[in-house]
């Protein structure tokens, strides 16, 4: 079933507006050039791993043949995004508001991208 248009959009704004906060956070922050760059990496390998995890459930759903290796691979690049983020801001010298902001936005564009996917996906089903 072809998700709704709204659904559509909600999800694509809840992906821009979270990953543009956490951008927007992170320039604005005072940390060094190479901690932003660490926060960045880690918004990169969780949005990616949660990408490929989805898409990596849904095909196996499909009787679509995933991998074990990649399965695994997917599990620990989303695990691994995740805890790198907690034990950085656990770590960092930022006020708990801001840590809790950077979690926010965080968690917000990991759902939204995971939305997103599934979108796309549930579209070209629907138009092959």
């Amino acid at each position: 079933m072809k998700p709704t248009k709204a659904f559509s959009i909600a999800s694509g704004v809840a992906l821009a507006t979270g990953s543009l906060a956490y951008l927007v956070g992170l320039y604005n922050a005072t940390m060094m050039l190479n901690e932003k760059g660490y926060y960045f990496a880690v918004l990169l390998l969780g949005l990616f791993g949660v990408v490929s995890l989805q898409k990596s459930i849904r095909d196996k759903l499909a009787g679509i043949m995933v991998t074990k290796p990649y399965m695994v691979a997917c599990v620990a690049a989303t695990v691994a995004g995740i805890a790198l983020l907690v034990i950085g801001l656990i770590n960092a010298d930022l006020l708990l508001s801001e840590k809790g902001f950077f979690g926010m936005a965080y968690t917000l564009s990991l759902f939204a991208a995971i939305a997103v996917q599934k979108n796309v996906r549930d579209s070209a089903e629907v138009t092959d």
